[in-house]
């Protein structure tokens, strides 16, 4: 008589590690670049631009196509994910899971908002990323540090 049994246990735990594995590897790669990788084109969308320089990363650019609401949907829209502060509801925290965890950060960082127009300079927000709603055409920039701007210039 043939059992089965004997081999489903030994298999548990390797299936176990494989989870445990491919959570891992998903979360090693929420910082990956966003999936609409370039800067928009004309009045096509939105470009947001996101500096991770100071987190040990780059600064990686996306487009949120046609006419997002908000800058969180712009943020979105451009392939980036971002989490509140746990104790200050609307203010972003993290932006694709950095910095990890997000109170971890040294009082004086947070991630700064900024506007631009394609090629121009830097000006930062004075509305809050929910609050605020980008034209078409417009850059949206966000730099992790104490209130400095993207290190590129507006795409």
């Amino acid at each position: 008589m043939f059992r089965t049994t004997a081999f489903r246990r030994p298999l548990a735990p390797l299936a176990a590690a494989a989870a445990l594995t491919a959570a891992l590897l998903g979360a090693s790669t929420a910082a990956a670049p966003p999936a609409h990788a370039a800067a928009c084109s004309g009045t096509t969308g939105v470009t947001v631009v996101v500096d991770f320089t100071a987190l040990g990363g780059t600064i990686q650019t996306g487009c949120a196509l046609g006419d997002p609401s908000s800058g969180l949907a712009a943020l979105t829209g451009a392939g980036f994910s971002y989490a509140f502060h746990p104790r200050f509801p609307g203010f972003v925290c993290q932006i694709n899971v950095l910095p990890n965890p997000c109170n971890g950060a040294p009082a004086s960082a947070y991630w700064s908002y900024w506007h631009a127009s394609h090629g121009g300079a830097w000006s930062y927000s004075s509305l809050g990323a929910g609050s605020y709603d980008p034209a078409p055409g417009e850059v949206e920039g966000w730099a992790f540090g104490a209130g400095s701007q993207p290190g590129i210039t507006a795409p």
